[in-house]
């Protein structure tokens, strides 16, 4: 047993979970994913407390866990849960709505899109950590940034001119 390691996992299980989940739309894929990653990292625990954001490290492993299962994985994604709370103001009504058609924007995006989406906005790292954690330049994490957001205003306007709104 390794007792730092069991803390980590019962202080900051629930958020890695989260973390997940955003990335992947899907909580049994987010519980894989961070399943097998701290699996992996359990073996090497006193190596990776040792830096300085052993959390950060977790979370960059998660995310590109994420990103190489696309290639391994035929799961398909679904849209389904919860999001960050949107804030007051929306009736519930409005809350669900807006929910839903966030995670259907998010599910429309390629894996690396909402990857860099969940980072900026979720995790609110600047591009340069967002680099660093995909293992890409700067400059291309604003264009997949760039061209997310504009899949996702493209993909809102297709919705709204179905809908008749």
């Amino acid at each position: 047993m390794n007792p730092g390691f069991d803390e980590f996992v019962q202080g900051r299980g629930w958020a890695l979970l989260r973390f997940a989940y955003l990335l992947s739309g899907d909580a049994h894929l987010a519980e894989d994913l961070v399943q097998e990653v701290l699996a992996r990292m359990h073996r090497r625990w006193d190596r990776i407390t040792a830096m300085e954001h052993a959390e950060a490290y977790v979370r960059t492993a998660i995310t590109r866990q994420f990103l190489s299962w696309r290639r391994r994985r035929s799961a398909r994604e679904s849209i389904v849960a919860e999001l960050p709370e949107i804030p007051d103001g929306f009736e519930p009504q409005q809350r669900v709505l807006a929910r839903d058609q966030m995670w259907r924007l998010l599910a429309g995006l390629p894996r690396a899109q909402r990857a860099v989406l969940v980072l900026r906005f979720y995790c609110d790292l600047p591009d340069d950590e967002i680099a660093a954690l995909l293992g890409c330049g700067e400059s291309t994490v604003r264009s997949q940034a760039s061209r997310a957001l504009t899949r996702m205003r493209t993909m809102l306007t297709a919705e709204e001119v179905r809908d008749g709104g």
